[in-house]
């Protein structure tokens, strides 16, 4: 079955991106542009209907990876220019590579479980821990902890640079310099809280129906998780949290909505929808970015295009031509230092031997700073880099898939497989593997499932 799909991807994604390279050639952007975003949606809607999932993580890379080169490859902007050959090859072979690894692994476990179907007979899988008060006092008790470390970081931080970005004036990029080195991580961990949250919900309805202890405790931490990133006045801090939950309630429920759709659950999405795009306004507003500086910073052709169309087109569309600028402009690869930074930030490795990270960062203006993906790949090792890259991405998202299908109570499994859901949805934003906040994460979620095994075993030995 994978097999055959896998062949449906190859066909659709090559033909898809060579006729968009003629047509790109030719100056026919807006139809390239378009053959690439059909080929986008239909690869998506194929992958959801296979898995019968609405969380499948290859759709969603479909979808933003190909939707991503098709938005770019429209060419709406004055800072957007004819990408090489290297830069054809690496979107679509980061796609390939990624897919196919996917879809290999789950082919090798379909047939092993195949062959050892008989012997296994009914046996009851014992990969997860077991859901019991422990754990649910263990994971409770992890989300008070996490948010009491993020606001006690947060007034650090406020107290050593004196201010709080959304009550400063006409300061822009205030929210970029309330930052102190180390402390920050702890601060923005407030967005693990709603996806833990979802978790605890999910596994422990029982204790939040019949303890208003726990209820308090939870729309307190859910409402000081949401508050934070609109102090910093972090855009990216809110729709991260918010979409990390949905990422989580999806995969707590199976891959699909626990609820079936009817006005009232329509409603209650509409209205959280709507929230989401308030706070997003607000941040907006608040950061200070007037639409002319906008403008000017974006030098979008069609000067009548509004900006709530033009700002969310310059976040997808310009990483590409900024990972363009990378394969005119890099001189070197830098086999390894780029995707190692994480080690080296954590460490504090940056500040005693800065050389290690001292490259130079490609883009097509100073202002516009994101990056896709595979960006720091390329950098390292060039083309091959990115095939790696996305061929281990593909063999870890898929792996961690099966693990979650076992059963049982996961939390760290669960959070982290929401986790790389969302960085796939996003991987046209940044280089997220690269990124030290992601591996922050990433051990934060591994500390909790240890603490709460550790709480589970204390308890035990009590009784």
């Amino acid at each position: 079955m994978y097999i055959n799909r896998l062949k449906t991807e190859l066909f659709v994604s090559a033909a898809a991106f060579i006729f968009a390279y003629l047509l790109s050639l030719s100056g026919y952007y807006m139809l390239s542009g378009a053959v690439l975003i059909a080929a986008a949606i239909y690869l998506m809607v194929l992958h959801i209907k296979k898995s019968g999932k609405l969380s499948d993580p290859a759709a969603y890379f479909s979808l933003s990876w190909i939707g991503g080169v098709g938005v770019s490859a429209l060419k709406l902007s004055r800072l957007q220019s004819d990408w090489t050959i290297r830069s054809w090859l690496s979107f679509y072979l980061a796609y390939i590579c990624f897919t196919a690894a996917y879809e290999l692994f789950k082919e090798f476990k379909q047939g092993k479980a195949a062959d050892k179907s008989a012997a296994a007979g009914n046996r009851a899988d014992d990969a997860g821990m077991a859901v019991s008060e422990v754990s649910g006092f263990g994971l409770l008790s992890a989300i008070n902890i996490v948010m009491l470390l993020s606001i006690a970081a947060f007034i650090l931080e406020a107290l050593l640079l004196k201010y709080i970005p959304l009550f400063t004036v006409d300061t822009p990029h205030a929210y970029s310099y309330f930052h102190v080195s180390g402390v920050h991580y702890f601060t923005v961990s407030c967005v693990l809280v709603p996806s833990l949250s979802v978790i605890y919900a999910h596994y422990f309805k029982d204790c939040i129906k019949n303890d208003i202890r726990v209820r308090c405790s939870l729309i307190i931490c859910l409402s000081l998780s949401l508050i934070i990133p609109l102090l910093l006045v972090s855009r990216f801090q809110l729709i991260f949290s918010v979409m990390l939950a949905a990422a989580t309630y999806l995969n707590v429920n199976g891959g699909n909505p626990g609820f079936s759709l009817n006005k009232k659950s329509i409603s209650c999405i509409a209205v959280l929808g709507m929230a989401l795009i308030a706070g997003y306004v607000f941040i907006t507003y608040e950061r200070a970015h007037s639409i002319e500086y906008l403008k000017g910073i974006f030098e979008i052709k069609y000067e009548k295009l509004p900006i709530f169309v033009t700002q969310p087109y310059i976040y997808i569309a310009n990483n590409f031509d900024n990972f363009n600028m990378l394969t005119l402009e890099l001189k070197e690869h830098t086999h390894g230092l780029k995707m190692l930074f994480p080690v080296f930030a954590l460490t504090g490795m940056k500040f005693t031997h800065p050389e290690l990270v001292s490259f130079p960062l490609y883009v097509t203006k100073d202002e516009l700073t994101t990056l896709t993906l595979i960006y720091d790949a390329y950098y390292d090792f060039g083309i091959p880099g990115v095939m790696a890259f996305t061929l281990l991405l593909g063999l870890v998202t898929s792996w961690l898939e099966e693990k979650l299908a076992k059963g049982g109570f996961m939390p760290v499994t669960v959070f982290v497989y929401s986790q790389i859901m969302f960085y796939l949805l996003f991987s046209f934003f940044t280089t997220w593997f690269s990124n030290p906040a992601t591996w922050f994460y990433f051990t934060a979620s591994l500390a909790i499932g240890v603490y709460i095994k550790i709480t589970g075993r204390l308890f035990n030995k009590r009784l």
